[in-house]
């Protein structure tokens, strides 16, 4: 309505110019759910509460222990306890080592493995940027025995299904996370891996805002012949409920992320270091500067050293020491690679689109595969004819390095959703033009709004189309927008106050297979 004027004079009156505009959403955005050493920040505690942080150093000052005053150790924020079980002969699965003729198998105290705090600096390591953390709790009591036997499933009794079930939850009230992700879900049983697998891809299906990144039991330390079996199982296991929205990787990946220091006497046998003496002092071959040290550990004098001092002097005074921490070092090494594979999509996203597929590409801080699969390995892996549920391979090339080689979905036979960056390219179009379109809610239903409406949309998908998230020769071969009476609505779903768009877009796909042909020509004359 216009304004009457009763006073002589000028008046400037703005007018918009431009209509509202789409604002893609984030695309990166991991949720990670699992244990912390710690969730307390000035006297609050963050234990089951969806946190978000920007960067490591703000993990830290939550999630993990406080610094003590100079000159203490360090706390260690991760501390995995492993022990030397003596065997009759060489041991044909996991790690193990030689002592005086011995040999010994290198077992951890399950209860003592976590995965989420190193996920979260590989995540980091590899350009991660916005997360959210749900600590469920804290790392429980050790049960000061080793796993039974190499080779065997790692299982966490510390490690709870409800706990994580209730830290899932909590994400429904968050729209921002992407992707979801559960690095410890691996130390779960079979079976309530299982059951947390399939609740978060309904979880997932029902937000439409996220994809979920799994981890597979058995790709810790896989057997070279029947690997096949975990897969299987991994398969059965995941349901048939909202594959679309997950994503699988296999195997695990061995990284530099735990270095020399994170290691020292306290993690193994428990922290009894009685039991380190026949290992470093043996009757056989005496080691009177180690047997010194053990004493002064066991018998601290006046002025003790610290816990990294004795750690130092033990390394330099007994090669079987220093073997002992390189293999501990390297067990906790291993990772599910779930984390990294985050930080892979927020780099990708950020330099590429997200409609490139996170595929062809290493990830930062793995040095080593525990198993290391060829192509005829793989095809199982990336085509199930069966269930169609895909798993991604990471693959060791000569020259190359460690990439990234699949791009598949769990939904491996839908020719919609079986491209991770075909899903999760729709997903950002559709969170994007959603939250746009907020701006004309209770709106007149009319020609007026439908033409904004459509103008927003339209410039929105063309600048996507643009920047080649979308194929085709032209913008009218990428996408097309209709709204309208007697196009997308009719007369009753205006008086229903329904206002119906129709978006149909083409993303681009990726180029699985390359195919070259070559064929023998002729020698031409002349």
């Amino acid at each position: 309505m216009s304004t009457v004027r009763k006073t002589p004079g000028v008046y400037t009156t703005e007018e918009n110019a431009f209509p509202n505009s789409v604002v893609a959403v984030e695309t990166a955005v991991p949720a990670f759910i699992g244990y912390t050493p710690q969730a307390e920040y000035e006297g609050v505690s963050y234990t089951n509460k969806a946190t978000k942080i920007t960067s490591m150093a703000e993990f830290q000052a939550i999630y993990t222990l406080p610094e003590p005053a100079a000159p203490a150790d360090p706390p260690q924020q991760y501390t995995p306890h492993y022990y030397l079980v003596a065997q009759e002969s060489m041991p044909d699965k996991g790690d193990h080592m030689t002592i005086e003729g011995t040999y010994y198998s290198i077992l951890p105290d399950p209860s003592t493995i976590y995965y989420l705090y190193n996920s979260i600096r590989l995540f980091y390591e590899n350009g991660g940027g916005d997360a959210y953390i749900v600590s469920v709790g804290g790392y429980d009591s050790q049960s000061n025995k080793s796993l039974a036997n190499a080779g065997d499933q790692i299982v966490n009794p510390n490690v709870s299904l409800d706990a994580l079930k209730a830290g899932l939850a909590l994400l429904k009230n968050e729209q921002a996370p992407t992707l979801y992700i559960c690095p410890e879900a691996t130390l779960l049983n079979v079976a309530d891996n299982g059951t947390l697998m399939q609740l978060m891809l309904l979880q997932a299906n029902e937000m439409q805002t996220a994809e979920c990144i799994f981890d597979i039991i058995g790709g810790r330390d896989p057997d070279p012949i029947l690997y096949t079996q975990d897969i299987q199982t991994f398969r059965d296991n995941t349901g048939s409920e909202g594959l679309m929205y997950g994503v699988s990787y296999y195997p695990f990946v061995d990284t530099t992320i735990m270095q020399s220091g994170d290691i020292d006497y306290t993690n193994f046998f428990g922290g009894d270091v009685k039991q380190l003496e026949p290992l470093l002092n043996p009757s056989t071959n005496p080691n009177a500067d180690a047997a010194t040290i053990l004493g002064q550990i066991e018998n601290p004098p006046s002025d003790p050293l610290s816990v990294s001092q004795y750690n130092a002097a033990l390394i330099s005074a007994s090669p079987t020491y220093a073997l002992m921490v390189n293999h501990a070092l390297s067990q906790s090494n291993i990772l599910p690679p779930s984390g990294g594979m985050a930080g892979v999509y927020t780099t990708n996203d950020n330099n590429m689109g997200v409609w490139q597929a996170p595929a062809n590409v290493s990830i930062v801080g793995v040095a080593d595969l525990p198993i290391k699969l060829s192509d005829s390995q793989q095809e199982n892996l990336n085509i199930d004819v069966v269930s169609g549920k895909s798993i991604n391979a990471i693959r060791y090339f000569n020259g190359q390095g460690i990439l990234v080689w699949g791009a598949r979905t769990l939904d491996g036979n839908s020719q919609d959703w079986r491209y991770i960056s075909v899903r999760r390219t729709m997903t950002m179009l559709e969170q994007s033009c959603k939250l746009a379109a907020r701006a004309y809610m209770f709106e007149s239903n009319a020609a007026n709004t439908w033409a904004a409406v459509k103008s927003m949309i339209s410039s929105f998908l063309n600048s996507v189309w643009s920047d080649g998230g979308l194929q085709g020769a032209s913008a009218a071969d990428a996408f097309s927008v209709d709204i309208g009476l007697g196009t997308t609505m009719t007369s009753e779903d205006i008086l229903n106050g329904i206002m119906r768009v129709s978006v149909k877009v083409a993303p681009v796909h990726p180029a699985e297979f390359i195919v070259i042909s070559f064929e023998q020509e002729m020698v031409q004359s002349g």
